[in-house]
């Protein structure tokens, strides 16, 4: 029977409003990088801001070639369920480019998870419980503070210099937190593209070592080497063996919109983590994952991030040749020798945030540097990603801030 009329209207007044969400979904803010995407979706708009790989670069062509060849081959494998861990071919395939690189890995200490992204959150799942200490760069990866802060976990930072993470600032930290993780980015660092010495990955790892922590290791940008030589994962240094989970992409070298990454972990730690993709996800998607594999095993994937980085090398020193002009006076930034990203800090009484709207008017963007800070933040700096653009693209952009900052000074 519908019920009409003034009885309804009675019912319907004496309704209650369904239950709040949860505080963590309230308290949590949005990505201050995808809202800057977002307002400076126009076209005409040079965006320094994000850290979108070069389309231009893609292996189109070829990544087409393996999802063609896989569902013509295996259309009822490659549309059906997959196993939780992974692809069989997908997982022995990043075991072999692991182990060659320097660290010994089986499939089955492998899991795929769709993108890093998602490696980081199954991890602040299985590690951290509300209340929890977590230890983080300065600045850090602004999606690792979302991660944890969902997690419910009390973020700390480590002082960090121009080479990264200080060894015995992080030992006085632990010592007194007892916090459950350490995480890091050690190689071309998101945001300030610096990397972490040798010498310093041995102190870290001695420091997890004796001191009882977990170390989660994020390397998406460790292949986009322009200069310089490889420094080792701190998974592979003495005392971080059984303790390191080490974290891994294809968004940066072979296409983000696969939404393929994957973790290397201790037993325990990795079986966990397929426990908590199950509630997830249940796996990543199978033809993504086997257009991966055929691709592996069909195209030079070193060869293409070569040329890739190349490209990227050259558009870094693009930026590096204007940013003296672009900036104003007194302001300092980083020479990364690989990655998407450099660092800058404006002179003394600046706000970058404060700036940007005018910057935005000028057809030009950067992301400011506050919201990837987990302690105090320094408003002065900015975030500037080199690899979206080409190298005129990016003198025009950095000409534009240049107008930008001096009429924001007048």
């Amino acid at each position: 029977m519908t019920v009409t009329g003034p009885a309804y209207q009675t019912a319907a007044a004496q309704c209650l409003a369904p239950p709040p969400l949860a505080a963590r979904a309230t308290a949590i803010g949005g990505s201050p990088v995808r809202d800057i995407l977002a307002v400076t979706a126009r076209p005409e708009v040079i965006n320094f801001a994000g850290g979108l790989p070069a389309p231009e670069l893609f292996d189109s062509e070829g990544v087409a070639a393996a999802f063609h060849d896989v569902l013509t081959r295996s259309p009822a494998r490659a549309l059906q369920y997959a196993t939780t861990e992974g692809e069989p071919t997908l997982r022995t395939a990043l075991a072999e480019r692991t182990t060659a690189r320097g660290l010994p890995t089986a499939p089955d200490d492998l899991l795929v998870t769709t993108g890093s992204q998602q490696g980081l959150s199954l991890l602040a799942t299985v590690l951290v419980e509300p209340g929890d200490t977590v230890l983080v760069e300065t600045p850090c990866y602004l999606a690792a503070l979302q991660a944890f802060a969902f997690a419910g976990a009390r973020v700390v930072p480590v002082p960090c210099d121009d080479d990264g993470i200080d060894p015995d600032a992080l030992d006085a930290l632990v010592a007194e937190h007892r916090p459950k993780l350490l995480y890091a980015v050690p190689t071309f660092q998101n945001p300030t593209g610096r990397t972490l010495p040798g010498e310093r990955r041995a102190a870290i790892a001695s420091v997890a070592a004796r001191r009882g922590l977990w170390i989660v290791e994020d390397d998406p940008y460790g292949e986009l080497r322009f200069e310089g030589e490889r420094v080792p994962w701190i998974a592979s240094y003495p005392g971080a063996e059984d303790r390191t989970v080490l974290l891994g992409t294809f968004s940066k070298v072979m296409a983000p919109g696969l939404r393929l990454g994957w973790l290397r972990a201790p037993d325990a730690v990795r079986r966990a983590c397929v426990v908590a993709k199950q509630a997830a996800d249940l796996h990543t998607p199978t033809v993504n994952q086997l257009a991966a594999a055929r691709y592996l095993a069909e195209r030079d994937l070193d060869a293409h991030v070569v040329r890739v980085a190349r490209a990227y090398g050259e558009r870094r020193d693009a930026m590096l040749g204007g940013l003296g002009d672009a900036l104003p006076g007194g302001a300092t930034w980083s020479r990364p020798s690989g990655g998407m990203f450099l660092w800058a800090r404006l002179p003394e009484g600046f706000d970058s945030a404060a700036l940007l709207a005018g910057v935005v008017e000028h057809d030009v963007a950067y992301v400011p540097g506050a919201p990837f800070f987990a302690g105090a933040p320094d408003a002065r700096t900015l975030r500037l990603c080199f690899v979206t653009h080409t190298p005129d693209e990016i003198r025009v952009g950095l000409r534009r801030l240049g107008l930008a900052f001096a009429a924001g000074l007048s």
